[in-house]
C-alpha cells in the first residue's frame, strides 16, 4: 500500500471569530489537513507563519493593525506559504492574484466553494512538493508566477456584483481616471482600481504602449496616426476612439515600429 503523502498544515488567520470558527469547521473532517493554529489580525499572523511554517494559510483581508497584502509583505514572498484570501470585498480580488494567491474565496461562501478552492490548492502544493524543496512551496509557485505574472493575459475585475474576466488582448486602450483606470473594450468598459504606471508595469511591452501620460494603447487596435503641431498627434483606433500622441512619448512609440 503506498504512502500517504503528508498533511498540509493549515493557517486560519481572520480578525472575525464566527469567520475562523467556520473555516475550522469545513476543514476538520477532511484528511489531508492539520489546522496548526489561528490568528485574529495581521502582526499574530505574521507572528504565526513565521514560527509554525504552514503549508497553506487561508487570510482575511481586512483586519485591525496590518491587512492580508501587508502580512505577505512582512512576511516576504519567499518565505510565504500559499496563500488563499478570505474577505467580503471583490474589490481586493485581483491584487490577490498578483500576489499569487491560490484562490479567491468572497464571503458569504458555501461549502462547494470552499472545497473547490481547498482541493486546488492542495493539488497544487503536492505537486510542487519533492524531497529537497520540503517548506519551500511558495517559493516555487512564486517563481512559476514571476514567469507569466508580468504580462497577465487576463484581467480579473468588478463588474456590479460580479467578478469577471477580461482578456489583455480585448483591451483596446487604457486611460487614467484619478485614482482608477478605464479598461476600454471594444464594446464595453471596465473601472479598476489602479495606477496607469502599474497597468504599464504589468503589460507586455510589445503590445501596449504609453502614448500619452493619460493613456495606454493596444498597438494592434490602432488603424492610423494623425500628425498635429509641434509633434503631437492623434491616433485612430480601428473602433474610430481618438486617443492622444504626446510629443513626450512619439519618438519611444515610433521606435516601437522599427525592425
Amino acid at each position: 500500500m503506498p504512502d500517504l503523502p503528508p498533511r498540509l498544515r493549515v493557517l486560519i488567520v481572520d480578525d472575525e471569530l464566527p469567520a475562523r470558527r467556520r473555516i475550522r469547521y469545513l476543514l476538520k473532517s477532511d484528511p489531508r489537513i492539520e489546522i496548526t493554529g489561528e490568528a485574529g489580525n495581521g502582526p499574530e499572523a505574521v507572528e504565526s507563519i513565521l514560527e509554525r511554517r504552514p503549508d497553506l494559510v487561508f487570510l482575511d483581508v481586512q483586519m485591525p493593525e496590518m491587512d492580508g497584502f501587508e502580512v505577505i509583505r512582512t512576511v516576504t514572498p519567499k518565505r510565504m506559504p500559499a496563500v488563499i484570501f478570505v474577505t467580503a470585498y471583490s474589490q481586493y480580488a485581483v491584487r490577490a492574484f498578483e500576489v499569487q494567491a491560490q484562490d479567491y474565496l468572497l464571503k458569504p461562501y458555501d461549502p462547494d466553494r470552499f472545497r473547490e478552492a481547498l482541493d486546488r490548492a492542495v493539488r497544487r502544493i503536492q505537486a510542487s512538493r519533492t524531497p529537497d524543496r520540503e517548506g519551500r512551496t511558495m517559493e516555487l509557485l512564486l517563481r512559476d508566477f514571476g514567469k507569466t505574472a508580468a504580462c497577465p493575459e487576463r484581467f480579473l475585475v468588478k463588474s456590479g456584483e460580479k467578478l469577471v474576466l477580461v482578456k489583455a488582448s480585448d483591451i483596446r486602450r487604457i486611460e487614467a481616471a484619478d485614482k482608477y483606470v478605464v479598461l476600454h473594450g471594444e464594446s464595453v468598459s471596465h473601472v479598476v482600481r489602479d495606477g496607469l504606471a502599474s497597468m504599464e508595469a504589468k503589460l507586455d511591452p510589445r503590445k501596449f504602449l504609453r502614448v500619452h501620460r493619460s493613456h495606454l494603447v493596444n498597438v494592434d487596435a490602432i488603424r492610423e496616426v494623425q500628425p498635429l503641431f509641434h509633434g503631437e498627434a492623434v491616433l485612430i483606433l480601428k473602433n474610430g476612439d481618438r486617443v492622444p500622441l504626446s510629443r513626450t512619448y512619439r519618438e519611444k512609440f515610433e521606435e516601437a515600429f522599427i525592425r
